[in-house]
Order: C-alpha cells, then structure tokens, then sequence
C-alpha cells in the first residue's frame, strides 16, 4: 500500500499500523490530514472509514503530478531509449546524460512543468530529489529509469474534500468542530524538506505542536528530530521560560563551500547583580 508518486515522507510503511489506530476514534466524524503530502494517509482513512469526511490538505499540489503522468511516462520512455545500453544502477555519462538534460530542458519549455521528483527517483537514488534543472546538472545521474509507466489513478483522491491552505488556516477552520481528529504529519525536523513547498525552522516544527493541544489527533515524528524528546524535557523543566529573553544577538554568515553555509550566533545578557554591602 503506497502512493501512486513518489513523495519524501509518505507513510506506506505505517499503513497497516494506521489502519489499527482508525480503530481508536470508531466515532469520529471528520478527519483533517493538514500536511496531505501524498495523500496516502487521506485515501486510507477515506477507503476504511467510508461514512467520514476526509480533509486532504494538499498544499505541495500532488495532484498536479497524478495530473501529469502521462506526460512523465513519455519523459521516462525517452530516458529509457537515451540510457539503452547502461547497466542498471551505474552512471549515465557523456552524450546520454548530455541528451537527457536536453530532453527535460525541451518539456520544461514545450509544457511549462517536469515533475522533477519523480524524474529524480529515475535518476538518482533513493530519497534524494532535486527540483530543478539547474539541481539535477550538479548531480550523477544513474540508470535506476523505471521499466514500466506509472499507472493512472484518477481515482486515488475520490471521496476526498481537498483544499490547498497553509495548515494554521486548515485548523482554524476545523479546529471547533465536535470530534475533529488531526492528522499531523509534518516535515520532520533534522531531515531535507527542500521538496516541500515551504521553509521549515525549528519554530515553525514546534508551533505545529500547538495544534494537538486539546484534540484527538494522530502525530507522525522520528527519533531523528527529537521532538518527542525536547517535548519530555520540557514537561520536566515547567518553569524554566525562555532563558534567552532578552539577550542581545550577534549573528555571522559563515560558508562550508559553494552551496553550504551556515550562521553563527551569540547571544549574551548580564544579569543585574547587587550593589557591594547591599541586603543578600
């Protein structure tokens, strides 16, 4: 059980656990999946929980991919005829790998779109994605190219309510209804989010949080990210606040090499201390 399209992040692993937790809220109404990504854990609860409205959050715009498969089942074909005579899994160089940049070049101009993730499975490795031309010609590409085309799956979202909203304004509107369960499945914090159509800091992974306060919800995580971990700390430590409130801030851009960086910073503030002979 698996989305029809690539997608980072899609939970086919935790499909039949998923089903199991469905179990839990026998009498829950509305489900609001608010990072639909691929939309997997939206068509499952749709397919198990048929008499439940099912909210898919699609804000990265998968359909737009399901949309084109057929135009990338003719890229993969050509991708196929350029790397005839490649071993599987070794690199495509020279005039091959020359033609296919040519060849992604000509769909980007003739149809203004390339679904670059599921190009870039073809093309590389598992889990690594670039999203764009100029992305791909700095990597080694590799004749993993599928053997077969991709399926078409009109149907994959049906019975769904979709929407395309930042996941606060999907909450605000769900947020009051009776029996609500979230569906929080948020890009996870240490890992590479540059496929999803947003930036992510570490607030950003922490103000989701806000939303299971007060309602049923099915949270997806890893021990990559320690959230759970930071959460756990913080239960300890109740009365702690910010200590950084009120500290002055110097930042510095530092660089690793042409495409890496980083900043530096330092934060600093002096406490007040009392007077020599004053009371302790």
């Amino acid at each position: 059980m698996s989305a029809p399209l690539p997608f980072v992040g899609q939970k086919r692993m935790f499909a039949r656990e998923y089903i199991k937790v469905l179990e839990q809220f026998k009498d829950s109404t509305v489900f609001v999946d608010l990072f639909g990504g691929s939309g997997l854990l939206s068509q499952i609860t749709k397919r198990m929980r048929p008499d439940a409205k099912v909210v898919y959050n699609d804000f990265d715009n998968y359909r737009k991919r399901l949309e084109n498969i057929p135009r990338t089942n003719l890229l993969l074909a050509d991708f196929r005829r350029i790397a005839e005579g490649v071993p599987r899994h070794k690199p495509i160089t020279g005039e091959a790998r020359e033609r296919i940049y040519m060849r992604i070049e000509q769909e980007e101009k003739e149809w203004g779109y390339v679904d670059y993730i599921t190009i870039s499975s073809s093309l590389m490795f598992s889990m690594k994605y670039k999203m764009s031309l100029d992305g791909m010609r700095k990597e080694v590409l590799y004749n993993n190219i599928r053997k077969s085309d991709y399926p078409p799956c009109s149907d994959y979202l049906e019975g769904l309510e979709i929407t395309s909203k930042d996941y606060r304004e999907v909450f605000d509107e769900y947020k009051d209804v009776p029996g609500v369960v979230f569906l929080v499945d948020p890009p996870y914090l240490s890992t590479d989010v540059t496929t999803y159509s947003m930036y992510w800091r570490l607030s950003d992974y922490l103000d989701v949080l806000t939303v299971l306060n007060g309602h049923s919800f099915v949270y997806f995580t890893s021990n990559k990210s320690s959230i759970v971990e930071l959460c756990e700390w913080m239960g300890k430590n109740r009365t702690l606040g910010d200590p950084f409130e009120g500290c002055v801030k110097s930042e510095f851009n530092a660089h690793m090499n042409y495409n890496a960086g980083y900043t530096d910073m330092m934060l600093y503030k002096r406490q007040d201390t009392p007077h020599i002979g004053s009371a302790a």
